[in-house]
C-alpha cells in the first residue's frame, strides 16, 4: 500500500496552495505578460481531427480489462471515429504479450505446407474495437513462423525484449510471395464477411512497419515487392479497401529520406509486380520523432527533431503531382522512439507522466498542421503511439496514456483536442516561437506561449499552452487572450476553462504525494487511494465557469499558465 493520507481527497487545494508559493519563492520572477488573440473572423480551414489516432506494438493487450477499459475513454473523447494502430496482427505465438511483441497466430501450415488458418485470436482483438466502437488500422505485419524466409543469422523467430525483439525472424520476408498474397486476401476476406463490408471499406490497410530499418530483413526493393503483393491481396477481396505504405521512419535522415522516394518512384513508375498492372496507393504514411535527452539535470526534449521529420517528409510527398493530394497519415508522430522503454530503462522518458507530455503535444500539434498547410499537402493523422501496458508497476514511465487504468495527464490534452471543432481561426501571440525556430532550433531559449483556436455553431475553443523543451522549473506566464470576431449581437459568454497542471487532471502528483515513487515493487494503492486517484485523473476545470462581458465583439480573458501546462478555453453563447 502506498503512504497513508488521511486527507487525501482534499490534495487540489492543499497542493494548489503549495504549488502557488513554490512558484512566487522558488522559480523568482514572472515572466512578462502574453498577450494572445484568436480572431473567429479569419479562417484558416477546417479543423482536421489529426488527434485521433492511437497505436501499440501489444496487439493482445487489446482485449485485456485496462485495454478494453482505454478503448472505450478513447472512443468517448473524440466526436469524430477514432483510429486504432497495432503490430504484430499476423504474427505467430500463443496470444501472450510481451514487450514489444505479441500475436495472434492466424497462419500456420500442416505438414504438407498447405496454409491453416486460425482467427480465433485475431477476432478477439477485432471484436474490442467494435465493442469500444473504434476503428482499426489494419497493419499487415509480421510475418507468420511458417511463412518466413530462412534467413542467416535470423532462424530464431521470436526475440525477447530487453534484446532487439525486430532481429528475429518474424520480420523476414516471405518464403512465398504467392503465399503471402493469399494470406492478406482470407484476412481481409474474414474481415469483410466478419464485420461487413460498408464497416471494412471505411478502414486502412497499411503494409508493415518501418521497412527501412531492422524491422524488414530485406532490401528496399523485396519490401516494394511485398508491397504489391499485399494490396494485390487486399484488393482482390475488397477492391474498394484503402491500400497504402510505407510507414517508413524520420525523413528527415538521409537514408529513410531515400527509402521514401524509393517507394513513390516504385508505386509511380513500375508496374505491380504481383499483378502487372497499376500499383494502388490510397495514402502516404511514415513517422515523426522526437529526441529527449537529460541536459544538466534536466529532462530536454527535442520536438525540433519530430517536427524536421515531418518537414522533410511532408517536402517528398509534395515534390510529386501524382501524391500530393493524397493523404498523408502520420503513423507515429511522437517525442521519440520506444514506447516500451521505461524511465528506468532511460530515465529523460519519465517526461510521460507528467505535464511536459500534454504541452510538448499541444506545441507539436500546432506545428504539424501548419506544416502541413505550408506543404499544400492532406495530413490526416498524427498517430501517438501510446495506449497502456499490462502488469507494470504505477507510472512506471512507459509512454502510455493510462498506467493500470489511471489516465495520465496526456490523456487530458487528447480530450481537450476532442472538445475543438469546425473552423481553425487565426491566433497570434506575443511569446509564440516562430515555426521555422521550432522546425530547426525546437524551444531552447524562451518559452513557447501560443494558441490554437477553432470557431463552430455558437462556440469557440481555445487551446493555450506554457512549453519549454527542458523542464528545469520556471516562473509562471500571465496571459492576456482576447478573443475577436463574435458574432454581431453577442452581449456575454460562457467561458469554461479546463487546465492541465500540477494541480489539475494530474493524477501523477497525486501519487507522487502519496508516496507512490518511495515504495517498493509492487506498488499497490489501497481502495480509498484508488478512488483518489481515479477522481483526479479526468479533465478538470480550473474554477468555475464564467460569464464574460463582450464589447464591440470581443471579450478578454486572463489566466496564469504555469511552465508545462496547458488550457482550453471553451466558449460557448
Amino acid at each position: 500500500m502506498i503512504a497513508n493520507h488521511p486527507r487525501m481527497l482534499m490534495w487540489g487545494v492543499c497542493l494548489a496552495g503549495a504549488m502557488t508559493a513554490w512558484s512566487a519563492m522558488a522559480q523568482g520572477p514572472a515572466q512578462p505578460a502574453v498577450r494572445i488573440s484568436a480572431d473567429l473572423s479569419t479562417s484558416t480551414g477546417a479543423y482536421r481531427p489529426v488527434y485521433a489516432w492511437f497505436g501499440y506494438d501489444e496487439a493482445n493487450y487489446t482485449t485485456m480489462a485496462h485495454g478494453r477499459q482505454l478503448l472505450r475513454e478513447l472512443h468517448d473523447l473524440s466526436p469524430v471515429p477514432v483510429q486504432i494502430r497495432a503490430h504484430h496482427l499476423l504474427t505467430s505465438g500463443d496470444g501472450t504479450a510481451e514487450l514489444k511483441f505479441s500475436s495472434t497466430n492466424v497462419y500456420h501450415e500442416d505438414a504438407s505446407g498447405r496454409p491453416v488458418y486460425d482467427f480465433t485470436l485475431l477476432d478477439g482483438i477485432f471484436d474490442a474495437y467494435r465493442d469500444a466502437g473504434v476503428r482499426p488500422m489494419v497493419e499487415l505485419g509480421f510475418m507468420p513462423k511458417d511463412l518466413a524466409a530462412t534467413l542467416p543469422g535470423r532462424d530464431t523467430y521470436q526475440v525477447h525484449y530487453p534484446q532487439s525483439t525486430v532481429s528475429g525472424a518474424s520480420n523476414n520476408p516471405p518464403k512465398d510471395y504467392a503465399k503471402w498474397q493469399e494470406l492478406v486476401r482470407v484476412v481481409t476476406h474474414h474481415l469483410v464477411e466478419r464485420y461487413g463490408r460498408e464497416t471494412v471499406r471505411q478502414w486502412y490497410f497499411e503494409v508493415w512497419n518501418e521497412p527501412d530499418i531492422d524491422y524488414w530483413h530485406a532490401t528496399p526493393q523485396e519490401y516494394w515487392k511485398l508491397y504489391d503483393y499485399a494490396v494485390a491481396g487486399v484488393r482482390a477481396a475488397l477492391p474498394e479497401a484503402k491500400v497504402g505504405g510505407p510507414a517508413s521512419t524520420s525523413p528527415s535522415g538521409q537514408r529513410a529520406n531515400a527509402f521514401l522516394r524509393g517507394f513513390l518512384d516504385h508505386v509511380k513508375s513500375d508496374k505491380s509486380m504481383a499483378t502487372g498492372g497499376k500499383i494502388p496507393l490510397d495514402f502516404i504514411s511514415f513517422h515523426a520523432k522526437g529526441q529527449p535527452k537529460i541536459v544538466d539535470g534536466h529532462v530536454t526534449m527535442g520536438i525540433a527533431h519530430e517536427l524536421a521529420d515531418a518537414d522533410s517528409g511532408f517536402a517528398v510527398v509534395a515534390s510529386y503531382a501524382e501524391f500530393k493530394r493524397l493523404p498523408i497519415i502520420l503513423s507515429e508522430a511522437d517525442p521519440e522512439g520506444c514506447a516500451a522503454c521505461s524511465s528506468r530503462v532511460n530515465p529523460a522518458n519519465n517526461y510521460r507522466n507528467g505535464t511536459l507530455y500534454p504541452a510538448y503535444t499541444a506545441a507539436a500539434y500546432k506545428a504539424l498542421l501548419e506544416l502541413g498547410d505550408r506543404h499544400g499537402v492532406d495530413l490526416i493523422s498524427m498517430l501517438s503511439w501510446s495506449f497502456e501496458f499490462e502488469g507494470k508497476d504505477y507510472f512506471e514511465g512507459f509512454r502510455s496514456l493510462a498506467s493500470n487504468g489511471i489516465d495520465k495527464p496526456v490523456l487530458n490534452l487528447f480530450r481537450m483536442l476532442g472538445m475543438m471543432g469546425g473552423e481553425r481561426v487565426a491566433t497570434t501571440s506575443t511569446a509564440g516561437v516562430p515555426l521555422d525556430t521550432l522546425v530547426h532550433q525546437g524551444v531552447r531559449s524562451a518559452a513557447d506561449v501560443d494558441a490554437l483556436a477553432t470557431y463552430g455553431d455558437r462556440r469557440a475553443a481555445v487551446l493555450v499552452w506554457n512549453y519549454h523543451d527542458s523542464a528545469e522549473p520556471a516562473a509562471p506566464s500571465e496571459v492576456h487572450l482576447q478573443l475577436r470576431g463574435l458574432p454581431t449581437g453577442v452581449r456575454r459568454v460562457l467561458v469554461q476553462q479546463y487546465r492541465i497542471d500540477e494541480t489539475h487532471s494530474n493524477a501523477y502528483t497525486l501519487w507522487k504525494q502519496m508516496g507512490g515513487p518511495q515504495q517498493p515493487s509492487p506498488q499497490q494503492p489501497s481502495p480509498q487511494q484508488l478512488d483518489a486517484l481515479h477522481a483526479a485523473q479526468g479533465l478538470q476545470l480550473l474554477q468555475a465557469p464564467e460569464w464574460a462581458e463582450v464589447a464591440n465583439g470581443a471579450v478578454v480573458l486572463t489566466t496564469s499558465m504555469p511552465r508545462q501546462s496547458v488550457s482550453l478555453f471553451a466558449v460557448s453563447w
